[in-house]
């Protein structure tokens, strides 16, 4: 994917999974969820997003990833610790992303595929999760929940959870009144993933201690 164009920042979404029928007829996508989560608007003109398919094998190449200056790693229904070689080769590109000290921020599955590396500080976690949150150094930011998800989206995937009968309805209940109380702290969550992006990361002042 070449880069065209004068832009102050260039962004680019490692997308690990394909976009549901639902995302896709309303949203557009995936990846214009994840634009409207993180990106600017008022500065249309001065910032890019591109997107690569890394579940269905596209990757930028080293010229590429020279020229940006942050990358988000989507969620997946994948197995973030499976041997597809998809998965091994966008491993292998956080690496090289880790080793240049490219700004990652990695979403749920995006967050899991970092395995907790050596200089990892783990920042945010709960009874049910060990580690919701973690920064290596200014450059890696890996948080388990789903900032970029609206309440339309999440309220429409308990919806598909019932009708597979994956969920029983009082849990899809519990779940929606969930969506409710956490809206708040969403918001907050998505602040700071935005922050980290753009390079103003001054702490975690919304993460309850």
């Amino acid at each position: 994917m070449e880069l065209e164009g004068e832009y102050k920042r260039r962004y680019a979404l490692l997308l690990a999974a394909r976009d549901s029928e639902y995302v896709k007829n309303v949203y557009g996508g995936y990846f214009n969820v994840f634009v409207a989560a993180f990106g600017e608007e008022e500065e249309e003109e001065e910032e890019r997003w591109d997107v690569y398919r890394v579940v269905d094998g596209e990757f930028p190449d080293v010229n590429e990833i020279q020229g940006y200056d942050g990358f988000v790693v989507s969620g997946s229904p994948y197995d973030a610790y499976g041997e597809d070689n998809w998965i091994l080769e966008l491993c292998c590109l956080l690496q090289t992303l880790d080793s240049m000290h490219k700004k990652v921020l990695g979403i749920c599955f995006g967050h899991q595929v970092w395995e907790l590396p050596t200089g990892a500080e783990v920042i945010a976690f709960s009874d049910k999760t060990g580690v919701e949150m973690f920064v290596i150094g200014d450059h890696i930011l890996g948080i388990q929940g789903h900032p970029e998800y609206s309440k339309d989206i999440l309220n429409n995937l308990i919806d598909r959870l019932l009708c597979q009968d994956s969920i029983e309805t009082e849990v899809a209940k519990e779940a929606r009144t969930k969506l409710e109380i956490d809206e708040p702290d969403r918001k907050c969550w998505q602040e700071i993933c935005k922050a980290f992006l753009k390079g103003l990361w001054n702490g975690y002042p919304c993460i309850k201690q």
